[in-house]
């Protein structure tokens, strides 16, 4: 199956600077969990890189047994970077454990049997269509993440979705209707963006 790990060529992260967003993600789920308390950070003590301002997506998967294939439990994050991209990894690894409205709060039971990867996203690029057939064309699966909106709707897909939604009719049908929009909306007013993430993972 091909890779959606295919970043924005300038992003790039070290396997010790990889390893220490995961750490804190980690450090933020069982401190939030075990006591509902959002760790501080000096951003200073970190690689000049992981201060730079970055947009992530936190994703957590439960997994409750070797028998049982994981299910996500709570993904949040943002498209835009407006802050230290360490802040924002704890920022969203806080509100995926805690405050996914799909999901309760994860509890201390739960803490042994969860997964979690990083999705850092490069900026949005507008897709220039004006119509449903010329947005598909300019979607690569599993590589673009996908944003639309119109008016107040709005959703996204991160390039990971892919590998449930493989066909790019359904991947857009799908993302319409977690929007709030019909199967097969279409108006003047609809907007499209893409980006790419560099999914970071425990085996990376």
């Amino acid at each position: 199956m091909p890779s959606t790990n295919t970043p924005d060529p300038q992003m790039s992260f070290t396997t010790q600077q990889k390893q220490q967003l995961l750490d804190l993600a980690w450090q933020t789920i069982r401190l939030s969990v075990e006591s509902g308390i959002k760790p501080r950070i000096d951003t200073s003590a970190y690689d000049v890189t992981l201060q730079q301002h970055g947009a992530c997506f936190v994703t957590i998967y439960s997994h409750p047994s070797n028998n049982v294939e994981k299910q996500l439990r709570g993904c949040i994050g943002t498209l835009k970077a407006y802050q230290p991209l360490v802040v924002d990894v704890i920022e969203h690894a806080y509100a995926a454990a805690m405050r996914d409205p799909r999901f309760p709060p994860i509890n201390t039971m739960e803490l042994n049997h969860l997964e979690l990867d990083i999705s850092v996203l490069t900026p949005e690029v507008p897709i220039e269509c004006s119509s449903e057939q010329e947005l598909l064309e300019q979607l690569t699966p599993f590589r673009d993440g996908l944003s639309i909106e119109d008016g107040l709707l709005k959703a996204t897909f991160l390039p990971s979705v892919w590998e449930q939604l493989p066909d790019k009719q359904d991947f857009l049908n799908q993302l319409r209707m977690k929007a709030g929009m019909t199967k097969h909306h279409w108006s003047n007013q609809f907007k499209a963006f893409k980006y790419q993430t560099l999914m970071i993972k425990p085996e990376n």
